[in-house]
């Protein structure tokens, strides 16, 4: 996954952590957080653990909350020792955040059993989670003949799929079966399919597409918890099933991740930029070389298959529509840093799924049976979310 985009898009990125008035205490927080996470120019799959944390502290300090105390500042005090510890060189702007959300709650003893409440339960999550990140160094064996030259840019963390998932039995729970083989006629349409949409200087690319690849260039969780928020701002709903929704997403997102890098270094399968210069050698007489091909975004420094953006847009999906049901989605919509701060809408659940997964053929960088495999991981792992944390209080 890309890091952090930095430069031009700030201002886009300032526009995107901007907390609505309406917001209730988990939508601001999950804002404001997301904003932490961006400052801190984490890598995708650390930002979607530290939100995934932040998330579960939110909620459960929510459930631990005695009936006469705030809610709001438990929520608060769960996100002081959570983001302080995840993100410590963002802790005077976390302690800002705290002290501003505090000040708005009248002084007492609701307060202050709120605050006890939700520290007490965002520390009890961090010490339940402390062995949840591999404890060995990255140690990945680059693929070379002695003596022959390949690049030396490492591959992003190999080891993620060591972790311990929220809800999965193992990394390898819902690992895909291989892409399909290079002689196949499938292989031969995606390949085909790749190269002509996704390639720099594609003529068969529209505007339009070319537009949705750029816009889900940015896969921060940011971009995911905008959709989310979409949902959790409508009429009707309240501070406790907000939590267990933004909880459930988060957690399915992180297991995602894993789940994802574990069938990515399993399959090891070539990018199509590597795939389409060496066209002549895969043993498909349809499948043509192209010398100078170049996809149209930078490929990220993992293996191609599945999708990792396909696996977190059908989690979330998953858990949106567990959430609200089928008919309950209106207005679905998210902002992007790698798009000016553009907004694109939806009204169908799986309309949002489909244009991430068509966003990284156009981007160049997945063949279309990544993002299949990608997105049937990430209903599987919503399925297991929506379940765990939906069904029934946290």
């Amino acid at each position: 996954m890309k890091r952090f985009l930095r430069g031009p898009l700030s201002l886009a990125v300032s526009a995107l952590f901007t907390v609505p008035a309406q917001a209730d205490a988990i939508t601001d927080w999950n804002q404001l957080a997301d904003g932490f996470v961006a400052e801190a120019k984490l890598g995708t799959p650390p930002a979607v653990r530290v939100m995934a944390l932040a998330q579960t502290a939110a909620a459960e300090a929510v459930a631990a909350t005695p009936e006469a105390a705030s809610a709001e500042a438990a929520i608060a005090g769960a996100q002081r020792v959570v983001l302080g510890k995840l993100l410590p060189a963002q802790q005077a702007a976390v302690d800002a955040a705290v002290q501003a959300a505090l000040a708005k709650l009248p002084d007492g003893a609701a307060k202050s059993a709120g605050l006890a409440a939700g520290e007490k339960a965002a520390t009890a999550l961090l010490a339940r989670r402390a062995d949840d990140n591999p404890a060995r160094p990255e140690a990945y064996r680059p693929l070379a003949s002695p003596g022959q030259y390949v690049p030396t840019a490492a591959p992003a963390i190999p080891q993620w799929r060591e972790r311990k998932p929220w809800l999965m039995a193992s990394a390898a729970q819902f690992r895909p079966g291989p892409p399909p083989a290079l002689v196949s006629e499938r292989w031969a349409r995606d390949f085909n399919e790749v190269r002509e949409l996704g390639g720099r200087t594609s003529t068969q690319r529209s505007a339009e597409q070319t537009d949705i690849a750029r816009f889900w260039e940015y896969s921060l969780p940011a971009i995911y918890h905008g959709v989310l928020r979409s949902v959790a701002l409508q009429p009707g709903r309240d501070l406790r099933r907000n939590a267990r929704l933004f909880a459930a997403a988060a957690q399915a997102m992180d297991d995602a991740m894993i789940g994802v890098f574990d069938a990515k270094y399993h399959h090891h399968f070539w990018r199509p930029a590597t795939a389409i210069r060496n066209g002549d050698q895969d043993g498909n007489d349809a499948t043509p070389r192209e010398p100078g091909w170049a996809p149209l975004i930078d490929a990220p420094m993992h293996p191609e298959y599945p999708s990792g953006h396909s696996i977190l847009a059908a989690a979330v999906a998953t858990v949106i529509r567990a959430d609200v049901g089928t008919n309950g989605v209106n207005g679905l919509a998210t902002s992007s840093p790698s798009a000016k701060g553009a907004t694109r809408r939806w009204t169908r659940l799986d309309d949002f799924v489909r244009e991430v997964s068509m966003a990284r053929i156009y981007g160049g960088i997945h063949f279309r049976a990544a993002t299949e495999a990608g997105e049937a991981m990430g209903r599987q792992i919503g399925e297991l979310a929506a379940t765990r944390l939906l069904g029934s209080p946290l």
